[in-house]
């Protein structure tokens, strides 16, 4: 396999970009769905901080991998999509991508305004973006669930459309992102 992505493939880097951010967005919807059920306490605190520092980690690789795409372009699109599925396609990615990035710092500007410390792991702790605000805290809360849930069903659509590439159009977008080779991957 390549480092790099070529017309037909993306290489190992952008492969383990794409699929250890997903390992990682999954994560924050099962901390924040633990961290939801929980009375305010120390679990509900350590859940909170490991919360933080994952998202701090999305937002890092969000920028790195963003930065890896500069330099590498995605494989050619599919000969014989319509149209429509491309411009979709791209306005999808492009919303991964924002909402990559969005959500992290909203969750950062939120920690922020109501002055809780956000810390990557315990090793380093960031400063804060803004200055303690009530109500700014209750906006930002409100934006980092709605952008949450955007990214959910966004990723969603996402992962339905890379299987009707595999399972009905038979083409081979689904199969230029996994580390492994498929049976029919000659078709």
């Amino acid at each position: 396999m390549r480092w790099s992505n070529d017309s037909l493939r993306y290489g190992a880097v952008s492969m383990l970009f794409h699929w250890v951010i997903v390992g990682l967005v999954i994560t924050q919807f099962v901390l924040a769905n633990q961290e939801h059920h929980l009375k305010l306490g120390p679990a509900k605190i350590a859940i909170l901080a490991q919360h933080k520092s994952v998202g701090i980690t999305i937002l890092l690789l969000a920028t790195l991998r963003l930065v890896w795409r500069f330099f590498g372009p995605a494989p050619a699109d599919p000969p014989r999509s319509p149209r429509w599925q491309m411009l979709l396609a791209h306005a999808t990615h492009y919303l991964l991508y924002a909402l990559l990035f969005a959500i992290p710092l909203a969750g950062w500007l939120m920690s922020s305004a109501r002055s809780f410390s956000v810390s990557w792991f315990g090793l380093v702790t960031l400063p804060d973006l803004i200055g303690p605000n009530k109500q700014a805290y209750s906006f930002l809360h409100e934006t980092h669930e709605f952008l949450a849930n955007t990214l959910l069903y966004v990723a969603i659509l996402h992962a339905v459309a890379a299987l009707k590439h595999h399972f009905i159009d038979r083409d081979n977008v689904l199969r230029r992102m996994l580390p492994i080779k498929l049976l029919d991957e000659t078709k």
